[in-house]
C-alpha cells in the first residue's frame, strides 16, 4: 500500500483487477470458499477436517515438487521421503507463523525453508537465500504494508508466483512458495482455520500450474493474467475439495 498526497491508501495490486476476467474469477473463488466454510462438519468436527486438509495439502505440495505418494501411504507413516516429511512439517507449522507473517515476512520464509528442506539440503543452506534478495525485499514490503484493501486471493497469488519465479532457496522452494500463499489466505481472514488446501487445486491442474507460473515469470500482462486465472481456479477446486472432505468426515462418524 502507498499513501498518496491526498492521504488515500492505494492498493498496488489494484491494476491487476483490470485484466480480463480476473475480478469475476476472484469473486467466484471467494464465493466457493464462503460456501465451503458453511459445511456442517465444521461445527463439531472442524479439527478432523483441518487435519485431513493439512495432510492432503502436504502430500500434494510434495507431489508438485516431483515426490508423489499415495495419501494413504503417507497417512500410514511408511513414507520417509525427506521432501514429503518436510511438507508435513510445514503443514503442521503454519498455525504458529500466521501472526508473524505480516510483521516479519523474510523471517517466516526462512523458517518455512528450514522446515521444508531439512534433510534435503546441507544444514548451512537452511533458511539462506540463494538469490533474488532485492525482489524478496519488495515482496516482503508488499506483505507487511498491506492494509487489508487488496483481495486476499489476489495477494496470495502474487506471493506464490513471485516465490515460484525466484526460487530463492535451495531444494524444495516450491513447498515454501505454496505455504507462504496459504499463510496469506489465513492471515488475511479468507481461511482463518487453514482449511483451503490450494495445493490440491494446483495438483489437479498441474500442467496449467506449471504453464501459468512460467507465463507469470515473463512479466507480461497476459502472463500475469494466465497465472491469476489458474490461481482462482485452484482456490475454487480446493474449496470444493473441502466440501468433499467434510462429507467424508460426516460419513465416518
Amino acid at each position: 500500500m502507498i499513501l498518496t498526497g491526498y492521504g488515500v491508501l492505494v492498493d498496488p495490486l489494484a491494476p491487476l483487477l483490470e485484466l480480463a476476467d480476473v475480478a469475476p474469477a476472484l469473486a467466484e473463488a471467494r464465493d466457493h470458499v464462503d460456501a465451503a466454510m458453511r459445511h456442517r462438519a465444521l461445527r463439531r468436527h472442524g479439527g478432523q477436517v483441518a487435519a485431513e486438509a493439512g495432510l492432503r495439502a502436504a502430500v500434494a505440495s510434495a507431489a508438485l515438487e516431483g515426490h508423489a505418494y499415495d495419501v494413504e501411504e503417507v497417512r500410514g507413516g511408511t513414507v520417509t521421503d525427506p521432501v514429503v516429511q518436510g511438507a508435513l512439517r510445514v503443514a503442521e507449522g503454519l498455525g504458529g507463523l500466521v501472526d508473524l507473517w505480516p510483521r516479519a515476512p523474510r523471517q517466516v520464509l526462512a523458517k518455512l525453508h528450514m522446515l521444508a528442506a531439512r534433510g534435503v539440503v546441507p544444514a548451512d543452506d537452511l533458511g539462506r537465500l540463494t538469490g533474488g534478495a532485492d525482489r524478496i525485499d519488495a515482496l516482503a514490503g508488499l506483505v507487511s504494508n498491506d492494509q487489508g484493501t487488496s483481495s486476499p486471493i489476489l495477494l496470495a497469488a502474487i506471493v506464490h508466483a513471485e516465490l515460484l519465479t525466484l526460487r530463492p532457496f535451495a531444494g524444495p522452494s516450491g513447498v515454501v512458495a505454496r505455504a507462504a500463499a496459504r499463510l496469506t489466505l489465513i492471515n488475511r481472514g479468507l481461511d482463518p482455520r487453514g482449511l483451503i488446501a490450494v495445493e490440491l487445486g494446483h495438483l489437479a491442474r498441474e500442467p496449467e500450474y506449471v504453464g501459468s507460473s512460467g507465463a507469470y515469470a515473463t512479466g507480461t500482462p497476459d502472463g500475469v493474467r494466465s497465472w491469476l486465472r489458474h490461481y482462482t481456479n485452484a482456490v475454487t477446486a480446493a474449496a470444493d475439495e473441502l466440501t468433499t472432505i467434510g462429507d467424508g468426515v460426516l460419513a465416518a462418524v
